[in-house]
């Protein structure tokens, strides 16, 4: 499959991830099954992985490195309900992958940690955003955020697939997921710092396979 040949280049630009290259297809084939089917990915970091969330959102959401035109008929639908305005949103919005960063909602989750449990604020999102079918994608170094395993056990209860993405082992979150990449490292920076090319790697797979 053409999408592959990112995994290729993942391995070979960061020979530390040579060995991951069944866990990084299978975490892939779990996100492209959901948007295959109609289903959304829903995404959560603890603590710096906060920002590798919303990272992922913003390559999934908007063209990563390939066009994403909209389909013709769409844009003829911009155009007849308003043909100035409908005609620059024609031009200009790009195809979309739908991915939602549940870190992104400091009014929800201030008020959840204030009247509820503050460790239990992705899950409550999981519960409202979430339908079979959907993935919850979690983030932490250690395998052992609180907020993250919540978050993953919602989700199963809710028929969603978990893929984690984390290191040291795997942690707590390796036995909740459908596919967990684990990182080969101990250091959460050392952790921190291949995350990034594991996730550009899956939004480029994903980019390939529906654009």
């Amino acid at each position: 499959m053409e999408e592959y040949r990112y995994l290729q280049e993942l391995t070979e630009r960061y020979p530390a991830l040579k060995g991951l290259e069944e866990e990084i297809r299978a975490a892939f084939l779990v996100i492209k099954e959901s948007f295959e089917a109609g289903g959304k990915l829903l995404v959560a970091g603890n603590g710096g992985s906060c920002a590798d969330a919303e990272h992922i959102v913003g390559e999934l959401m908007k063209s990563f490195v390939k066009p994403r035109p909209l389909p013709e008929a769409l844009k003829e639908a911009l155009i007849h309900e308003e043909p100035g305005l409908g005609g620059a949103l024609s031009e200009k919005l790009q195809g979309g992958l739908p991915a939602i960063a549940l870190n992104s909602h400091p009014g929800l989750t201030s008020a959840f940690l204030n009247d509820v449990d503050g460790e239990m604020a992705y899950a409550q999102q999981v519960l409202g955003y979430g339908k079979k079918g959907d993935v919850f994608l979690g983030i932490t170094t250690s395998g052992n955020a609180k907020n993250i395993r919540y978050a993953a056990v919602t989700a199963r209860a809710m028929g969603l697939r978990v893929v984690g993405l984390t290191g040291r082992g795997g942690g707590a979150l390796a036995a909740l997921c459908d596919a967990a990449v684990i990182a080969p490292e101990k250091e959460t920076y050392r952790i921190q710092e291949l995350h990034l090319p594991i996730y550009h790697a899956l939004c480029l797979m994903l980019e390939e396979t529906f654009f």
